[in-house]
């Protein structure tokens, strides 16, 4: 296992750092802004090394181009909170307009546009930061921190925790674009359901079956049609829920997650797949949903490991 770091420049006159973690052929590059996986470079079938996540090669393209979120830590409240508001506990909070009508990926600067802390662990980085009362117009200070692991098996493992001194709601995931092959990919999702949409992309609250749609990833299928929707993964499945491949190169990816879903965004303009693991949108103003709401006292934990193969 190898661990370095280097300057990667500044935003808003903060230093960025660059983190690179190297085990078993496996190398994966973490920035301080916002979190961000840069690159992930695995062997294809035939143990040739290549870049499998979308990214740029330097910071002013995250700043040009914050929109696609490309490998980035997400919150405080991942995917969308229509009309940019809530209720908690009878008070309504009022957030920002990032995503059409609604609030999208924690507002206009989420995590996603902040420099974090970072200091060296056991077999990777912890990146941490201090949200404070109002951030974006969440409410509670939040110390929140992210720990970028490679494991034995060469798996990049992602565990987040966080602590409120308020009541708030958090939802935290990591939104790299996997890209494996050149080719056409293959999806699997360990999901028999779904949470249909509106036109603005918010849950209605009901959940649908995915069987005899072009959404029943659980048997394998190629990817054929853009995708953005969230699949409410099958509890008591398999821990691994879901998996990527690339038939070109034999690549494969394999996500396993504490998180109840799984925000599949498959756009053909891009190039990439986004498997980002997370609770449902708009959970804050649907109380049949998972609950994200966050109290003192108690810890949020979410992990999500992405596992890199062939066949």
């Amino acid at each position: 296992m190898r661990i370095t770091q280097e300057p990667f420049g500044s935003a808003e006159g903060t230093d960025v750092r660059r983190w690179t973690l190297e085990r078993g052929g496996i190398r994966v590059r973490v920035l301080t802004y916002g979190g961000i996986v840069q690159s992930v470079q695995v062997p294809d079938r035939d143990g040739v090394p290549g870049d499998v996540v979308l990214g740029f090669p330097d910071l002013t393209g995250y700043l040009k181009r914050p929109e696609p979120f490309f490998g980035a830590l997400v919150g405080r409240y991942a995917n969308r909170i229509a009309g940019g508001s809530f209720t908690l506990d009878g008070r309504t909070h009022r957030l920002p307009l990032s995503g059409g009508p609604n609030c999208l990926h924690g507002g206009e600067r989420g995590f996603d546009k902040r420099v974090w802390d970072a200091r060296e662990i056991t077999d990777g980085v912890l990146l941490s930061r201090v949200s404070p009362d109002g951030e974006e117009g969440f409410p509670g200070r939040l110390e929140v921190s992210a720990a970028y692991t490679l494991d034995p098996d060469g798996a990049l493992r992602i565990a987040y925790r966080a602590r409120t001194d308020a009541p708030t709601v958090v939802a935290l995931t990591n939104h790299s674009y996997w890209d494996l092959g050149s080719g056409p990919h293959e999806l699997r999702v360990a999901a028999s359901r779904w949470t249909p949409t509106d036109a603005t992309g918010v849950p209605t609250g009901a959940f649908a079956e995915v069987a005899g749609t072009e959404l029943d990833f659980r048997a394998g299928r190629p990817l054929s049609v853009p995708l953005d929707h969230n699949f409410v993964l099958d509890e008591g499945g398999p821990d691994a829920v879901a998996e990527l491949y690339a038939p070109d190169t034999g690549r494969t990816v394999t996500v396993e997650t504490t998180e109840p879903g799984l925000q599949v965004y498959a756009d053909p303009g891009l190039g990439g797949v986004a498997l980002e693991t997370q609770h449902f949108p708009d959970s804050p103003n649907r109380p049949e949903f998972p609950s994200t709401v966050l109290r003192p006292g108690e810890v949020l934990v979410s992990t999500t490991r992405f596992r890199f193969g062939t066949r």
